[in-house]
């Protein structure tokens, strides 16, 4: 293997500083301990790096993730060996669930004592195995460069994945005067990035035999960056558009042919139109089961095209006709290089926009409490649909998704396929950081913001004025939706009546405070948020609203409950 010679000697810390700058990397989330020392050192001396220090392990992983997720940029952190490297691991099965692309370092005990129980010592490349793309330990430190160039690239190629990289401290710390050439050689891994052109061309047949079709679009379509070739496709042929959850913003909700999310907390008209369809034209997505409901009602007599770039995905859940696999954009591109296919289904779309127009996301008025629906409705307004919107788990992450007017990718940030609680602040944080000239919001509910709070603490530290939105419902809302939809309303232990006062936190980190609770005046308080500087809006809400519409477990879509209909 050829070596690079060194202008001067370096230390295995400076090397990873150095090859992550070569690499474009900008900023990293990170909490010290003693297997990373001698990398904080080098930190310490580094200008072209910054270092953001977050308040616990998981909070810089989530940081990292709403920094990757809403720039498109490879996310890094670093934590420090055994609990540092456990307290990472949901995080890093967040951004596996969410195809985000995060390098952590984990610092690891010097190579003597592993596999010794030395002080601090966990085998973090057993316990993430199942959860990373891929994952290495580095045992000589002239190996740095070439792995971390490795690892980038598994990292942000394909579907992008968490890679975890263990660098034992005398690793770290030795000097060398040459390191291995970091070429990229990896036979095995050769991700299908074009696609087949004979099976686009079938995906326009279909459309031309088609009288339903539906588009359905995933985090593929956001994280290809190809919005604007979904967007032309969909008006070349007048089709309408079901998102996912992760798919939001792929599409203008205000658009015409948008129907919003589909699924467990989708629209009546997504859910009719998925039913219906005669064809579904599946662009990344991968139909989890809360998009699918019953497995075995979906697409029972429907013709299935998935585009995916990986094929691991296609026919894994749902039968597939015509399978696609490659980049969301490139394929989306060729379909639109194609001649325009005659179609005849003008009726159909039709009748999917008069569901739409019938039966659209609705909730009553209350003189007693606040809606959330109402607040992000106004929200929404106030930041003319087009800040970055971050969100925690539970009922405000559903009504968030239901009533914000996303227009644009990559603007909902939020914890899909883990539903990870204690997400919202480090992510939306990290999203701040990664978009310092976009409005960012981030709506939060009382049991997910006391998960992760100590992470306010960045907020004046590091200069970021997001907005937190805190939607108390002095409750773990949809634990405890559930509880009384289907467990003869037993509250067990979904409740909080020993909350803290949240006002008095938000004061002792230096964070503005607001505490809103009249429904009438509502819309006119909710305008502070667009003062620029952080801040805490505590919104108390009811303790027994109902995200609504619903698609009980073990039902199929149409089986919604709380359809609301226009007279």
């Amino acid at each position: 293997m050829q070596q690079i010679q060194l202008d001067t000697a370096r230390s295995g810390a400076y090397l990873i500083l150095d090859t992550l700058a070569q690499l474009g990397v900008e900023t990293i989330f990170g909490y010290p301990g003693g297997a990373v020392l001698p990398l904080y050192e080098a930190i310490y001396h580094y200008k072209d790096i910054r270092h953001i220090l977050a308040r616990h392990e998981q909070g810089a992983i989530h940081g990292a993730e709403g920094y990757a997720k809403s720039s498109g940029r490879l996310g890094v952190a670093v934590v420090t060996s055994g609990p540092g490297a456990t307290n990472a691991i949901t995080g890093i099965a967040d951004a596996m669930g969410d195809s985000v692309p995060l390098l952590v370092f984990s610092g690891q005990v010097a190579t003597p004592g592993i596999g010794k129980d030395a002080f601090q010592e966990a085998d973090i490349i057993g316990i993430t195995t199942p959860i990373t793309k891929y994952n290495y330990q580095i045992r000589q430190t002239e190996d740095i460069p070439r792995i971390i160039t490795e690892a980038v690239h598994i990292a942000t190629t394909g579907r992008p994945g968490p890679v975890v990289i263990d660098v034992p401290k005398d690793v770290q710390e030795k000097i060398i005067q040459a390191y291995n050439e970091p070429t990229v050689h990896l036979p095995s891994y050769q991700p299908t990035i074009e696609p087949n052109g004979m099976q686009v061309k079938k995906i326009l047949k279909q459309l031309s035999q088609s009288k339903k079709p539906v588009l359905l679009t995933g985090g593929g379509v956001n994280y290809a960056d190809a919005n604007q070739e979904l967007i032309a496709f969909a008006e070349r042929y007048h089709i309408p558009v079901v998102s996912t959850l992760l798919g939001l913003g792929t599409m203008p909700i205000q658009h015409e042919l948008s129907l919003g999310m589909g699924g467990m907390h989708g629209s009546y008209a997504s859910n009719m139109a998925l039913t219906e369809a005669d064809f579904i034209l599946n662009i990344g997505a991968r139909f989890d089961d809360r998009l699918t409901g019953r497995v075995d009602s979906f697409a029972v007599d429907t013709t299935v095209a998935h585009i995916d770039v990986d094929p691991a995905e296609i026919g894994k859940v749902v039968k597939t006709a015509i399978p696609v696999v490659g980049d969301a954009k490139k394929t989306l591109e060729m379909l639109l290089h194609y001649d325009k296919v005659e179609t005849d289904y003008a009726d159909w779309t039709a009748h999917v926009l008069e569901n739409k127009r019938k039966a659209p996301f609705g909730y009553d008025r209350d003189d007693t409490f606040v809606k959330p629906q109402e607040v992000i409705e106004v929200i929404g307004n106030l930041t003319d649909g087009e800040a970055i919107v971050i969100t925690d788990v539970g009922q405000h992450q559903m009504w968030t998704a239901q009533y914000y007017p996303f227009k644009n990718g990559r603007q909902l940030i939020t914890s899909g396929g883990m539903g990870t609680m204690g997400f919202g602040i480090p992510a939306a944080i990290g999203a701040k950081l990664a978009n310092p000239d976009k409005e960012v919001v981030l709506f939060v509910g009382d049991g997910g913001f006391q998960m992760t709070n100590q992470e306010l603490a960045i907020l004046n530290g590091y200069g970021v004025p997001i907005k937190v939105v805190l939607l108390n419902n002095h409750s773990l809302g949809m634990v405890r939706q559930w509880q009384e939809s289907f467990y003869d309303e037993h509250r067990s232990h979904s409740t909080f009546d020993d909350e803290p006062n949240f006002q008095l936190l938000a004061e002792a980190y230096g964070i503005a405070h607001y505490l809103f609770d009249k429904p009438a005046t509502i819309k006119e308080d909710l305008e502070v948020i667009l003062e620029n500087k952080p801040m805490l809006i505590e919104v108390s809400i009811s303790n027994r609203e109902h995200v609504l519409p619903m698609v009980p477990a073990g039902k199929a879509n149409h089986e919604m409950l709380g359809v609301k209909f226009n007279a």
